[in-house]
């Protein structure tokens, strides 16, 4: 293993850290038909994704199953999420999305799934409602979506969990049934809302020179997120390394729209007294909150609470190697594959690589900041720490895959199909 100790001592404790939660209660997303969280429940899944995909089966047989119905999506569907203001709306149209076109729409939820009920992965498409995103902990405080990004989805991008014919349900164009919808579509509504104008206009009241700040603002606000559409792909990704090229040009487009943004946001918000700032600073703070958001919220900060340290580093290598063994198929690949000693190690300096960003990708959103702009600010940090850990994967990923023969490559690419099995 290439990791220090302390390394190892952070990953062990970060997944230690949700152990307690698999003992909370799935949660119901009242009025939408929808049991929301990973294969058993929000908690449940916030367990799985960081003690391993192998210790999803195990919760499946010993827990209740939450259910998403698998209705036909039409456009007016996609319309509505992308309209939608509360989070679980959203999560639920992606949800759809995701599965309408896994394992025939016959899945109950995919291994893949985020805490908070959405995808990060919805067929071809990484981070669908990327905007939204963004624009829910700017403007509202409300990082839960944005936050639950990481090492789940570089993982997913590893060991993909759609087959090449069920990608080609999302890019197939003039279909006749529309229970998978199509990429540009994903693509165009997705990111559709923009910034929560009227909500503003309400809460800051502008006189003329504010309001031509705020028109600036949101001018260029639905720039950016035309930046975020435009990094759409047109076509499903091959293999891993096109995977990994996807997840980065995404990233870089969101990067790029943040720092488009950023000195409108400061111009106009410098352009407000103190009054219509604290009005702006608390815009989150209304009653849009339901119990069901209450409690993502609540479960995502008890997975953040950081556990006790280990008491040795010899203690902390064995919850590392239990965590690499329980969520790595590398037996499997190795065997697969009859890999020698050279590809073995390339595939460790991989797994070592794609673990550590568990430790330096938390679903933990930073607390108390008060305003847009330090909002703002720590989505940028976010994101440039996701786009370094995905380069430094698909680094890792690049020299394991260097000098595999074409049937290697095509079976390290169908280890992902087995994870949902």
């Amino acid at each position: 293993m290439t990791i220090m100790s302390k390394s190892r001592r952070g990953i062990a404790a970060a997944g230690i850290a949700l152990v307690t939660l698999a003992m909370l209660p799935d949660v119901a997303e009242a009025g939408f038909g929808l049991r929301i969280g990973g294969p058993l429940g929000v908690a449940r899944f916030a367990m799985g994704r960081m003690l391993g995909v192998a210790g999803i089966r195990h919760m499946r047989m010993s827990s209740r199953h939450g259910r998403v119905r698998m209705a036909a999506l039409r456009p007016q569907d996609l319309r509505s999420a992308a309209d939608a203001v509360r989070p679980t709306v959203r999560a639920q149209l992606t949800a759809v999305a995701a599965l309408a076109g896994w394992r025939g729409g016959r899945a109950e939820q995919g291994w893949w799934q985020h805490a908070d009920g959405t995808y990060g992965w919805v067929g071809p498409l990484f981070w669908p409602f990327a905007d939204d995103d963004i624009t829910d902990f700017t403007m509202r405080g409300d990082g839960t979506a944005l936050w639950a990004y990481g090492y789940g989805d570089i993982y997913a991008a590893i060991f993909a969990p759609y087959a090449p014919t069920e990608l080609a349900a999302y890019t197939a164009p003039g279909r006749r049934h529309r229970r998978v919808p199509e990429l540009q579509q994903l693509c165009d509504t997705g990111d559709a809302v923009g910034l929560p104008v009227d909500a503003i206009l309400r809460t800051v009241q502008p006189n003329e020179v504010q309001r031509a700040g705020l028109d600036e603002l949101v001018s260029a606000w639905g720039a950016a997120g035309a930046t975020i559409r435009g990094s759409c792909p047109t076509e499903a990704a091959a293999n891993a390394l096109d995977r990994f090229a996807l997840m980065q040009r995404r990233l870089e487009a969101m990067i790029n729209a943040v720092d488009a943004v950023a000195p409108r946001l400061a111009k106009f918000y410098g352009l407000l007294d103190d009054e219509q700032k604290s009005r702006l600073n608390a815009l989150g703070k209304d009653s849009r909150a339901n119990a069901a958001e209450t409690k993502r919220k609540e479960m995502q900060a008890a997975a953040c609470k950081a556990p006790a340290e280990p008491q040795s580093d010899e203690q902390a290598q064995r919850q590392y190697e239990q965590l690499v063994k329980q969520q790595w198929p590398a037996d499997d690949i190795a065997t697969a594959l009859r890999l020698d000693d050279t590809k073995r190690a390339a595939l460790e300096v991989l797994q070592d690589t794609t673990m550590g960003t568990m430790e330096a990708l938390l679903p933990c959103p930073p607390q108390n900041l008060r305003t847009p702009q330090a909002r703002l600010q720590a989505v940028k940090a976010r994101l440039d720490s996701m786009l370094e850990a995905v380069k430094s994967v698909g680094d890792a990923l690049d020299d394991f895959e260097w000098g595999l023969t074409d049937e290697q490559k095509a079976q390290f690419e169908a280890m992902g199909l087995k994870r949902g099995v």
